[in-house]
C-alpha cells in the first residue's frame, strides 16, 4: 500500500508516511478496486468499515419520494466514504455510492479504526472535525433541496455552498439540484436575462449579489 497517498487523507492528516507504516503494522485491512459504475455500497447497507479512497472518484446517490435519483456528491481520492456512519446504533449508509471510474478503496474494519484512535489522538481529532464538517455539509443540503423553486436552489447554492461558481457541467449541476436539464437551462436563461448571473464554460459567474441574496426570501 502507497502510504504516501494514505497519509493525505483526512483521517490521517498530519500523520508521515513512516508512522503511518508502524501503526498499520498488525492492523487488519483490505484493498478493493471498482470498475466504473460498479456499486461500492448500497443505501441501506450497514458501515462496518472505514472507506478510504485510494484512486479514482465515486458519487453517493440516493432516491426521492418519486423514485428519482438525487446525486448528493461526488468523492474524490484520498477522501473517506461516510465516515459519520461507521459508529452508532443505526449504523446505515444513507447513499448508495457508485464509481465514477476504475476505483481503488481502502477498508478498514470498525475496530481496526479504534484501535488507531487510541494508538494516536491526531487520528482521532481529524475523526471528529470531520464529522463536525459532514454535519454542516448536510444541513446545507436539506436546507437547499428545502426551497420552493429552481431560482432559490440555485441562489443559495452559489453564495453558500460554492462562492467560485466552478460546475463540472449543466447536467452535474442538473443532478446536484435534483432537477432536469432542460429545466435548469431554462431557469439560467432567466437569470441571465434579470442580470442575476452569467454562464459561461464551466463558471457560473454572479453579476448581483444583492438580487441573487432577495432571491431567497421570495
Amino acid at each position: 500500500m502507497n502510504f504516501e497517498i494514505v497519509s493525505r487523507c483526512p483521517v490521517l492528516k498530519g500523520i508521515d508516511s513512516e508512522l503511518l507504516k508502524l501503526l498499520f503494522e498488525d492492523l487488519h485491512y483490505k484493498i478493493k478496486t471498482y470498475e466504473k459504475d460498479l456499486i461500492v455500497i448500497s443505501s441501506g447497507e450497514r458501515c462496518n468499515n472505514l472507506m478510504i479512497l485510494l484512486e479514482g472518484e465515486v458519487r453517493g446517490e440516493m432516491l426521492d419520494f418519486s423514485g428519482n435519483s438525487i446525486k448528493i456528491e461526488d468523492i474524490m481520492a484520498p477522501r473517506p466514504i461516510a465516515p459519520a456512519f461507521l459508529f452508532g446504533e443505526m449504523n446505515l449508509c444513507p447513499v448508495t455510492v457508485i464509481a465514477n471510474e476504475f476505483t481503488r478503496i481502502l477498508f478498514i474494519p470498525r475496530e481496526e479504526v479504534l484501535r488507531l484512535m487510541q494508538r494516536n489522538s491526531t487520528i482521532l481529532l481529524n475523526y471528529l472535525n470531520i464529522l463536525s464538517g459532514r454535519g454542516q455539509f448536510l444541513s446545507d443540503k436539506v436546507k437547499m433541496l428545502s426551497f420552493k423553486n429552481l431560482k432559490q436552489k440555485i441562489a443559495y447554492y452559489l453564495l453558500k455552498e460554492n462562492p467560485g461558481g466552478l460546475i463540472k457541467s449543466q447536467q452535474e449541476f442538473a443532478d446536484l439540484l435534483a432537477v432536469a436539464r432542460p429545466s435548469l437551462a431554462r431557469t439560467f436563461g432567466e437569470m441571465e436575462a434579470e442580470g442575476l448571473v452569467k454562464y459561461n464554460r464551466g463558471r457560473i459567474e454572479v453579476i448581483n449579489k444583492e438580487k441573487l441574496n432577495d432571491c431567497l426570501f421570495v
